[in-house]
Formats: C-alpha cells, sequence, structure tokens
C-alpha cells in the first residue's frame, strides 16, 4: 500500500510559478513510477506527466522530479496560465519501463486526494 498526500496548491497570477509536492509513504517509493494528473471544473482528468512524459500542453513549462530519500515527488510549474486551473492529482505506478503506459489512468494504482491550482488572469 502507498498513500499519497499533495500540497502547494493555492492562487497564482498568470506567468506565475507554483512547485507541487507529494509526499508517499512506505519504504518501497523508489520501487514506484510517479505521475501527475489533473482535473478541470467540467472536464474529465487528464494527464500532465507521468516517468519522462509530459503531456504537449505543459512541455516547457513543467518539470517533474522525484527525491526518493525523501519518498517525494514534485511539479515545477512555470509560466502558469488560466487554463491550468484545475486539481492536480498525484500517482504511483508499480509498472515500470517502456511497456506501460504512462498517460493513462489506468496504469496508476494509487492516488493522492488532490490539490487546487487557481490561476488568474
Amino acid at each position: 500500500q502507498v498513500q499519497l498526500v499533495e500540497s502547494g496548491g493555492g492562487l497564482v497570477q498568470a506567468g506565475g510559478s507554483l512547485r507541487l509536492s507529494c509526499a508517499a509513504s512506505g519504504r518501497t517509493f523508489s520501487r514506484y513510477s510517479m505521475g501527475w494528473f489533473r482535473q478541470a471544473p467540467g472536464k474529465e482528468r487528464e494527464f500532465v506527466s507521468g516517468s519522462t512524459y509530459y503531456a504537449d500542453s505543459v512541455k516547457g513549462r513543467f518539470t517533474m522530479s522525484r527525491d526518493n530519500a525523501k519518498n517525494t515527488v514534485y511539479l515545477q510549474m512555470n509560466s502558469l496560465k488560466p487554463e491550468d486551473t484545475a486539481v492536480y492529482y498525484c500517482a504511483a505506478s508499480s509498472c515500470s519501463g517502456y511497456v506501460c503506459l504512462f498517460r493513462s489512468e489506468s496504469q496508476y494504482d494509487y492516488w493522492g486526494q488532490g490539490t487546487q491550482v487557481t490561476v488568474s488572469s
């Protein structure tokens, strides 16, 4: 079992930056591939970043990183736009390697509760 807790969301002006954190429980964190998804009001949840992949809409602006010693994965978000407004979720997948569909929600085994990011224009 892995429990994930996101933090770092908030209100920011367009063009600003935020860094989301996702703290994981358990001693096997390093074995999991991590991802970030988001869900805007009235829309389906969508892929943001997973393994080494990024959605086209965030490529060049968002960077995912992890610190296995701290059991934490980060999402650095720069040049934020109003359309980035959403609840952001981190997720953990037991899959590893090229066969994994990191852009798909179904690939992930554990999910956090989400953190709200609001970008004002």
